[in-house]
């Protein structure tokens, strides 16, 4: 029998913050690392495009503020959704409050990361 009035669910937005993150971290987060990690650090990129004026010139521009929030904040809600999802599948029932602490974390985090772009 079809449910005429099914109970709406917040489900779809941590699956979204979830596939979101996990799409960052996938796509993103390499690239990063490579330009950031190993290349910059073997003088393959020019020093003078790692300077501090034009890194501090980019973050604090709307794209790089986006760019520094979204590595920040979306693979710790992928991160976050993943645990609370894997304490179920381990049988470990923390109900209502292992999600609420799971999603408070992932949550703080982008609110740090929003701080941190003000400071900048």
């Amino acid at each position: 029998m079809v449910n005429k009035n099914p109970r709406r669910s917040e489900e779809p937005i941590w699956w979204g913050l979830f596939g979101a993150g996990g799409t960052w971290f996938a796509m993103i987060t390499p690239v990063t690392v490579l330009v950031l990690g190993i290349l910059a650090p073997l003088g393959i990129i020019d020093a003078e495009a790692m300077s501090y004026e034009r890194v501090a010139d980019f973050v604090t521009s709307f794209i790089g503020a986006l760019f520094v929030i979204g590595t920040l904040a979306l693979p710790m809600w992928h991160a976050m959704h993943r645990l609370h999802h894997g304490m179920h599948d381990l049988k470990i029932h923390a109900g209502t409050l292992g999600k609420v602490l799971c999603y408070f974390v992932a949550g703080f985090i982008t609110v740090l990361s929003v701080i941190f772009i003000y400071m900048v």
